[in-house]
């Protein structure tokens, strides 16, 4: 015997499963969602920065150390 399951079932499931998740697991799903705009957000940052002109290590330094 075997099982097949067509497109409009298999949504229909994911629909349920992540129904379900969101009910009962609503932490999970939360730090799943978190995780994925802090990796979206480090991704912009470093699209950003490839754009701007490098900075001189000793000026970071003197704003570090309050100087600037």
């Amino acid at each position: 015997m075997q099982l097949t399951v067509d497109d409009e079932q298999t949504k229909e499931l994911l629909k349920a499963v992540l129904v379900e998740m969101l009910q009962q697991k609503r932490e999970v799903f939360y730090e799943l969602v978190l995780e994925a705009l802090e990796d979206v957000g480090l991704a912009r940052a470093i699209e950003e920065g490839e754009e701007t002109e490098f900075v001189d290590e000793q000026e970071i330094q003197a704003v570090l150390r309050g100087d600037a």
